[in-house]
């Protein structure tokens, strides 16, 4: 099998938020490497024309910075449009942009316009991003969308709980987006890429030199076989479980006494 990389066309214009910085940035690093169209959105402009300046060296076939806050609805569908006219019509999306709160607290003692700015970013922004991008899609029959996850919002995590909060909620996201766009040509993927050391993370665990890091290439690699179509036969897979009660969860009766009896 040729590697992943190679079967992504140099025709491919991708879409990274959170491009700037961390695992955004290594994504469009890798996708440019592929020769792929980068456009690279985020908040600030000089990380992203950083970012964007590495694609150009790593051999991205053309590059475009858009400085955009996600939660903005007006400055995420300008991005989009410049996008389509500097690049051509987004091909592939990967909503990573996502922050946590400045410091751990438990919800009561959470300062609440911090909270909820997390979930406006981590939520919001990629609902907004998905509503700029998904139309295109479906009217030229293909597209693909992959939403950066987290595992945090499949267990309680009380001193970061808005993030835990916003992921829990980007995962139902991922799910009803899917399931409305099967059958469209349009593929919708949540991927968790573990503790991965980025500027956000090697704070939030205790000591970075203590934490059991996941490389970030195995994120990478990941997304570009995603990009690559190697992973459709899963995804096609998952998709016929979910239209079973294959997952539900029954539980048996142990005996007479069983309290659930």
């Amino acid at each position: 099998m040729a590697d992943p990389a190679e079967r992504v066309t140099h025709d491919t214009v991708a879409l990274v938020t959170g491009a700037g910085r961390g695992i955004g940035r290594e994504i469009a690093l890798a996708l440019a490497r592929d020769g792929a169209r980068v456009a690279l959105l985020g908040r600030t402009r000089a990380t992203l024309e950083d970012a964007a300046a590495a694609c150009a060296s790593a051999g991205a076939a053309a590059t475009a910075v858009l400085p955009a806050d996600v939660t903005d609805r007006a400055a995420v569908g300008e991005a989009v449009e410049a996008v389509a006219r500097e690049l051509g019509p987004v091909d592939l999306l990967v909503a990573n942009a996502g922050v946590r709160e400045r410091a751990p607290a438990q919800p009561w003692a959470a300062d609440p316009d911090d909270w909820w700015q997390v979930v406006e970013t981590n939520l919001r922004g990629v609902f907004l991003v998905d509503q700029a991008v998904v139309p295109g899609m479906i009217e030229r029959g293909r597209g693909r969308v992959l939403h950066l996850g987290s595992g945090m919002g499949q267990r309680p995590r009380p001193e970061w709980s808005a993030y835990a909060v916003s992921k829990a909620a980007l995962s139902r996201l991922t799910d009803s987006l899917a399931t409305a766009l099967a059958g469209t040509g349009v593929t919708v993927l949540e991927m968790s890429p573990g503790l991965v050391r980025t500027d956000m993370t090697e704070t939030m665990w205790g000591p970075a030199e203590d934490q059991p890091w996941n490389p970030v290439e195995r994120v990478v690699a990941a997304v570009l076989r995603f990009a690559a179509g190697d992973l459709d036969a899963l995804l096609a897979a998952a998709e016929r479980i979910r239209d079973t009660d294959a997952r539900t969860l029954r539980l048996r009766l142990v005996g007479p006494d069983d309290p659930l009896g």
